[in-house]
């Protein structure tokens, strides 16, 4: 775990692979530079300060494993294919062992990250220019301390709400007297991360005074990350002794960090606001031609590079699948939304359900075909949304770390703890974005709660529909206590499909699909003129349909709810979230490597 951060290396490669279409700055290459010479220099601390935000990113990061492996599985999405202890999944089934290869290099490269963004924390307010040099210097030097402390602190909330307590490295290796660090009480660490936010927000401009937005840290995006931290370290968790999901008896103190920040947030509109068209807010992800002009995407990781370390493998690992003979080139498909998910949504009135969800996938002429409700896959994230063809593998694709409409959400849900009911103003934050999700069919939004349970369950339910497919809701569930709760919902819900019955008794055994056009048109749009005998999707996905396994003449069969049965629900291989067990596998395994490297660290309880 230690070997690699005995030494300071910035990343010498970064200067001259940055993709301008992304938007990262032009940096000079310091790999001849002493680490001394370095935070002498505004330029050579930038350099510093990007090789931090590189470890975000590529397979180890947000590219990948982070983004889409470990938030599997919870009420929405699982990993496709069978189990294995081993890989992929293993950690969606929460069956992962201690060895299983998708585990050490994610866990590494967080601490990587770590230790880069300590050696600048150390060394920028040092640097003669944090304190004497000009205005302009004072200000970029200071702006560079506030990103370094925000990373960390990302690093390390995302190291513990993945393996809980961990070691509470807070300075470079070189100045640790005792390389072996025991594992610390993540609450402590969770208030260090807080009050280090704490002092980045007063550093970090806001997003109309910086030169570096999107992709760098801004100070909304600092107060966010604080805020989400904030409802982490006051929520639940699994701890260590005795081995239960608990909270602090004070959590309303965090609470109240949460409400302040996104009120504050929420207090500058020209800064930050939701994006009209939801769909908009994905697309931006995928080119460099931005359709948010209202700037909802807060921060988001850039991929570039067309490599395994600083691109992303978004479009191709999940989302819409394509066959590798398509225009587009082939991916997709790594993520399967389950089939109870699809009708959490609205049947007619909510545009994000075919934005998150894809109930087709594009064949070998580049046409669309519905698809089993086994298949349905993650709608976020489609290759035939970029413009890179072929047979890469690296689409270049961003991954959304904090969006404006989190803001309006975690402000309500803190109103709401904090005054035992939601305020006028809790109501209105949540009705943002439902009015946005209803657009054009207002006259069928949920009625609004009045009464704290009602609202907190309204806010449960918003924020599985809002952020599905962006790697939230399984730390949601595990913070609100509700992760084995929803697991056993969604397995009833799961045989009740299976058994058409319930909410689900008029829904088809099969469906029978043709090929048709695949226009890139709104996914609403794209849905509705699938070619579906007996109709469009929004009727025969509600309707009980032929009820045959033989197609119509033309058509191809597509099993709708003889997708689901018994080995889908609780087969050894196939079983949703087979493995789950509570106060135990809230938590990943330990790698083993990391074991082995450092003495002092024990496994989680139940690996």
């Amino acid at each position: 775990m230690y070997t690699y951060i005995r030494s300071f290396i910035i990343l010498f490669f970064f200067a001259s692979t940055f993709s301008a279409c992304k938007k990262f700055l032009t940096i000079e290459n310091p790999s001849t530079i002493s680490q001394d010479a370095v935070f002498t220099s505004v330029s050579n601390t930038n350099s510093a300060v990007i090789g931090v935000y590189a470890m975000l990113i590529g397979d180890n990061g947000y590219g990948n494993r982070i983004s889409c492996l470990f938030p599997q599985s919870a009420d929405d999405f699982k990993t496709s294919g069978d189990y294995s202890p081993d890989d992929r999944r293993g950690i969606s089934t929460y069956g992962a062992s201690a060895g299983n290869s998708d585990l050490p290099n994610p866990f590494n490269q967080l601490f990587k990250g770590i230790e880069r963004a300590n050696v600048c924390i150390k060394y920028i307010p040092l640097s003669p220019l944090y304190t004497g040099g000009s205005a302009s210097e004072q200000a970029q030097m200071k702006k560079m301390y506030g990103e370094a402390l925000t990373l960390r602190a990302q690093f390390y909330f995302e190291a513990l709400r993945n393996w809980g307590d961990l070691p509470a490295q807070l300075v470079p290796a070189a100045d640790l007297t005792d390389m072996y660090l025991a594992r610390t009480d993540k609450d402590s660490i969770y208030l260090q991360l807080l009050d280090d936010l704490a002092v980045a927000e007063e550093l970090v401009p806001w997003r109309t005074a910086s030169p570096d937005q999107n992709l760098r840290l801004t100070k909304a995006a600092v107060k966010g990350i604080r805020a989400r931290i904030a409802l982490a370290a006051g929520g639940y968790s699994l701890r260590t002794n005795p081995h239960v999901m608990a909270r602090r008896d004070d959590y309303k103190k965090f609470y109240q960090i949460a409400y302040d920040e996104c009120a504050d947030i929420m207090a500058h509109p020209e800064q930050h606001a939701l994006n009209p068209v939801y769909e908009n807010i994905f697309k931006t992800l995928h080119s460099a031609t931005r359709t948010d002009d209202a700037h909802e995407l807060i921060f988001e990781i850039g991929a570039y590079g067309g490599n395994a370390s600083t691109d992303s493998k978004l479009g191709y690992y999940n989302g819409l699948k394509h066959h590798t003979s398509s225009r587009f080139g082939g991916g997709g498909g790594g993520i399967n939304a389950l089939p109870v998910y699809f009708y959490e949504f609205d049947s007619i009135g909510d545009c994000r359900r075919d934005v998150t969800i894809n109930i087709f996938e594009i064949d070998a002429n580049s046409q669309k075909i519905g698809v089993a409700a086994g298949a349905l896959t993650d709608g976020k994230y489609r290759r035939s949304w970029t413009s890179i063809t072929g047979t890469s593998q690296n689409l270049a694709i961003n991954w959304p770390i904090l969006r404006f409409s989190d803001i309006l959400l975690m402000y309500a849900e803190a109103d709401n703890e904090l005054n035992e009911a939601p305020s006028a103003k809790a109501q209105d934050a949540l009705l943002q974005v439902q009015k946005r999700a209803y657009v054009g069919h207002l006259d069928r939004l949920p009625a609004m709660p009045v009464d704290k349970q009602g609202f907190f369950d309204a806010i449960v339910h918003e924020r599985l529909l809002e952020f599905g497919g962006e790697g939230i809701r399984k730390y949601d569930l595990i913070r609100w206590n509700l992760l084995a709760t929803k697991i056993t919902e969604t397995r009833d819900k799961l045989r009740q499909f299976m058994n058409g019955e319930g909410r689900y008794a008029n829904v088809p055994l099969y469906l029978y699909a043709k090929a048709a056009a695949y226009n890139l048109a709104n996914s609403v749009d794209e849905t509705q003129t699938l070619d579906l005998y007996g109709g469009p999707a929004s009727q025969v996905l509600f309707e009980p349909g032929l009820g045959t396994s033989t197609a119509p003449g033309g058509y191809s069969v597509k099993n709708w709810r003889m997708a689901v049965n018994e080995d889908y629900l609780t087969g050894a291989r196939k079983g949703y979230a087979i493995y789950f067990e509570p106060n135990k596998k809230e938590l990943l395994p330990i790698p083993t490597d990391a074991l082995n490297a450092n003495y002092k660290l024990v496994q989680n309880q139940g690996y």
